[in-house]
């Protein structure tokens, strides 16, 4: 039997024994604490002497003869209480003396301060509410106030809600996670912004680089996909005369796991209609420099010692100056595949299977740009095998209206002046069809319905992606995507092989 065994069978006999006393914690169906451990603390001169109830989890117990002090936590906020037998009664001080950590319990008494100054409440009626039957790892050590937590990463990632109780950096993570997210759509509601959902399922999953997820649909028969982007229905919305939309939702893309990548992930698009590339970007910044402010206080952040001023405009490069800067070569290398693959070569990355000078452009970017743009900043005129929706650069062949954003060396966002040219949207979908019939399963299916509503007309338009987790990890200064993933993509426990995770 392992240790975790024999502690489990041990709380499950002081269950049993609670039930046969008449205290079953599993009966009780609500308990209404009158204050957060806070606000009994804040305002203790208010409450001092006065009845409070609180509930929360058993996180210490120091047992002092006839009485004893337990902590209980909850929401991220710690109460001292004080239990005494001649307060309580017998019955229920061997209810609380057969108590362990982890367990919940409710109590009810009046507010008070030790002789050491603790605020405290002074248990009069106190209930067991949620029996823990496994050691947790909570609590404080005897002389400190450093909690054990969890260290084991993969079991932090296999079982969040143990992590979210052991390590208050985590939980602050999360938290910081969901006020950027509230944060987004405040701002963007204040913009005229409409949020709107568009399906999960679909019959062709386009709109990025991406291998999807197939299912089927027993009822019709039809095989469907899981969406890889939001782009293409978003778009739809555009011209149907919603002139500002926004989603934030999951999307699937059966690609490798990594610090950056996990299969299902939160995206938020929005397209406004009448808008360029540059107007893109001063909403890029305005939300950045909003969501600092309201979620970190500040529009200067210091993150792994790298200071993100959003104050300010952000830093704009060209594409093809950056790489000929800082991986040494020049944009007329570019001008023809072979030369392209030569210069690659030169600079020590291998060009095997590299077949559009698009794809060997970002490559360079990857390897050599990226790591350097450390403070915000917008790469701008991407090549345009690699963005078939976005439009043309009037006066550059080769390169299409699209910049990334990027923070400490990681990409942010992703944004175009949108391409609504019927006639060369089809001719980009349909190189894109041939490719992915040729075997490459990234490639874009073409979508009649979408170039009929193209067709129809669609404004200018600028368009705006950002992977969630990715700003919430530059912005926390998260390692991994996981970190910022309430319940990543892993493997089985029992699988054979380790959990990869790749660059």
């Amino acid at each position: 039997m392992s240790h975790d065994d024999s502690i489990r069978s041990v709380r499950l006999g002081k269950l049993h024994a609670l039930r046969d006393a008449g205290h079953d914690p599993y009966v009780v169906e609500a308990w209404q604490s009158t204050h957060s451990a806070g606000e009994i603390v804040a305002r203790f001169e208010e409450l001092e002497n006065k009845d409070v109830s609180f509930a929360g989890r058993i996180t210490a117990i120091r047992v002092m003869g006839k009485a004893a002090f337990a902590d209980l936590w909850r929401s991220g906020e710690r109460i001292q209480v004080y239990v005494r037998r001649e307060d309580v009664g017998d019955a229920l001080w061997e209810v609380f003396r057969e108590t362990d950590l982890g367990d919940i319990v409710g109590v009810h008494g009046f507010v008070f301060k030790t002789k050491t100054g603790e605020v405290s409440i002074h248990v009069r009626d106190l209930q067991v509410l949620a029996k823990c039957l496994h050691v947790l790892p909570i609590g404080k050590e005897k002389e400190g106030e450093r909690w054990y937590g969890l260290s084991d990463v993969e079991e932090r990632y296999r079982r969040r809600y143990l992590d979210l109780l052991a390590n208050p950096e985590s939980r602050d993570v999360f938290l910081k996670r969901s006020a950027i997210l509230s944060a987004t759509r405040r701002f963007l509601d204040a913009r005229g912004f409409i949020e709107v959902e568009t399906p999960v399922l679909q019959t062709e999953a386009g709109g990025a680089a991406a291998r999807p997820f197939h299912t089927f649909h027993n009822a019709l028969e039809l095989e469907l996909k899981l969406r890889i982007s939001l782009e293409l229905h978003l778009k739809r919305l555009i011209v149907g005369g919603f002139d500002k939309v926004y989603e934030i939702g999951r999307v699937f893309r059966n690609e490798g796991i990594s610090t950056r990548h996990n299969p299902e992930f939160t995206l938020l698009e929005l397209y406004q209609a009448y808008a360029n590339m540059e107007d893109i970007q001063a909403l890029v910044e305005d939300l950045c420099r909003s969501i600092a402010n309201e979620v970190f206080g500040s529009e200067t952040l210091t993150v792994d010692g790298v200071t993100l001023d959003f104050s300010k405009p952000w830093n704009r490069v060209d594409l093809l100056d950056a790489i000929e800067q800082h991986a040494g070569v020049k944009p007329k290398e570019f001008e023809a595949l072979e030369s392209a693959r030569a210069a690659m070569k030169r600079v020590g990355l291998d060009p095997e299977g590299e077949d559009d000078v698009g794809g060997i452009i970002e490559k360079l970017l990857e390897r050599f740009v990226e790591p350097e743009l450390q403070e915000p900043t917008f790469v701008e005129n991407y090549p345009i095998e690699t963005s078939p929706l976005a439009k043309k650069h009037p006066t550059r062949p080769g390169l299409t209206r699209r910049f990334e954003g990027y923070i400490r060396g990681r990409e942010v966002c992703n944004a175009f002046s949108e391409l609504n040219d019927p006639l060369d949207q089809r001719e980009r979908m349909e190189r894109q069809a041939a490719l992915l019939a040729q075997g490459n399963l990234e490639a874009n299916p073409l979508d009649d319905d979408f170039l009929y509503a193209l067709e129809v007309g669609m404004p200018p338009t600028g368009g705006l992606g950002i992977g969630m987790d990715r700003l919430v990890m530059l912005l926390t200064g998260a390692d991994s995507i996981r970190d910022v993933i309430l319940f990543p993509t892993l493997r089985p426990a029992a699988h054979p092989r380790k959990q990869d995770e790749e660059e």
